[in-house]
């Protein structure tokens, strides 16, 4: 989906990503990050943010949780984090990362709210007054008091299945009525998902139903007279949404994929944001016409449609093969590239770049820092879920 703009925009990171699996560096189903260019996309975004009066939480599930480009991000300017899941949160935290927002889209189960309220964020999400309640006891417990956002919904919004959940516009002022007898958390505001998507006929990011419905919620919680700092808006935060963000009323964005430039608007049109995320294989065997590469980090939405393959680095951007995508309900053993009477050997790289959630693979994710000074260098290599397997920075 990306491929042809890291080719354009990137082309050095395909390059040493290239270098690294012929010299033996990097095994097959690797992602590499290119951490300057992680760095440079959050300080533009943070830097767009600041000029538009958006406070934004950085996302991390769609590079794996990782900690080390978390601690790059904050150097940016992005100093506190959403967790996706509480499984996310506990790795942030026992990394030294600050916790901005937790509970959404995953709700915190009732034996993690505990530890959740000790990571200190700034609020936590409910979808409904039990786990409201749940919050309120727990934080009684520990003699503190928690914001908290409640996710709204209305008929006619985009919910994606397995996300379903929330409390409906009709019956929100019922519901807020029997919140605020829990003494121990506060309404700090509302949230959704998703609020901005790519249209694809218009190539632009434009604002969902969900927004309206935020921005009625807005209103009943004001008749309520009561006092909201956040309305949250997340799905493709990236420099070029942040104005429609301030437009809307939104006060709070959760740039994800924009710190990779890898939102479905950097596939089609230049962004401010660079892409800084290839995906590395390796050819496995050739079969009737077809060539096998390892997998283990393809994802079922990534519209993959290209990949690069070659044994020689320096020439690898000229070699641009079709790929078939695998079906979703097939284990990602391997990929498919479509040869077309071309040839390709055993063992070659193939390199892809595509839209990913690295948090559900099996990938590992190998980080190059020093690209930008001509002087790569590849320094940590990590699990999918933020696990340090290789500390090479003193190598």
């Amino acid at each position: 989906m990306f491929l042809n703009m890291v080719i354009e925009r990137n082309p050095q990171l395909i390059i040493e990503a290239a270098k690294l699996h012929r010299y033996g560096v990097i095994e097959p189903n690797t992602y590499v990050l290119d951490v300057d260019s992680i760095y440079e996309n959050a300080r533009l975004i943070k830097e767009t943010a600041d000029k538009y009066n958006i406070s934004l939480y950085y996302m991390t599930k769609q590079f794996g949780r990782n900690p080390i480009i978390s601690k790059i991000i904050e150097k940016a300017g992005i100093d506190k984090a959403v967790a996706v899941d509480f499984d996310e949160a506990r790795v942030l935290f026992d990394n030294g990362l600050k916790i901005g927002h937790i509970g959404h889209l995953v709700q915190v189960p009732k034996n993690g709210i505990k530890l959740s309220l000790l990571m200190k964020p700034e609020v936590i999400t409910c979808f409904s007054y039990e786990k409201a309640k749940e919050i309120s006891d727990n934080a009684k417990e520990l003699e503190i008091t928690q914001d908290i956002l409640l996710r709204v919904i209305d008929e006619n919004d985009v919910i994606y299945p397995g996300q379903e959940g929330g409390i409906y516009l009709g019956k929100l002022k019922e519901t807020v009525h029997h919140i605020l007898k829990l003494k121990n958390i506060k309404i700090a505001g509302i949230t959704s998902f998703p609020c901005f998507l790519y249209d694809y006929e218009k190539k632009e990011i434009t604002p969902t139903h969900n927004v309206y419905t935020l921005l009625k919620a807005k209103e009943i919680l004001n008749e309520m007279e009561l006092e909201i700092w956040q309305v949250n808006g997340p799905s493709a935060t990236s420099c070029s949404s942040i104005p429609l963000l301030n437009k809307y009323g939104i006060t709070h964005g959760e740039p994800g994929h924009a710190l990779l430039g890898t939102t479905p608007l950097h596939a089609y049109t230049k962004q401010p944001e660079k892409p800084a995320i290839v995906y590395v294989s390796e050819i496995s065997h050739v079969n009737n016409g077809k060539a096998y590469c390892y997998g283990g980090g393809f994802y079922p939405r990534s519209n993959v449609k290209y990949a690069l393959v070659s044994n020689n680095p320096e020439d690898i951007l000229d070699r641009i093969f079709d790929v078939e995508e695998l079906p979703p309900e097939s284990i990602d053993y391997y990929g498919t590239v479509l040869l077309n009477n071309r040839k390709v050997n055993v063992g070659d790289t193939v390199i892809y770049s595509f839209r990913t959630q690295i948090f559900v693979t099996r990938a590992k994710v190998a980080l190059l820092e020093g690209l930008s000074s001509g002087k790569p260098k590849l320094t940590y290599i990590f699990d999918s879920r933020g696990n340090l397997l290789k500390d090479l920075k003193m190598i």
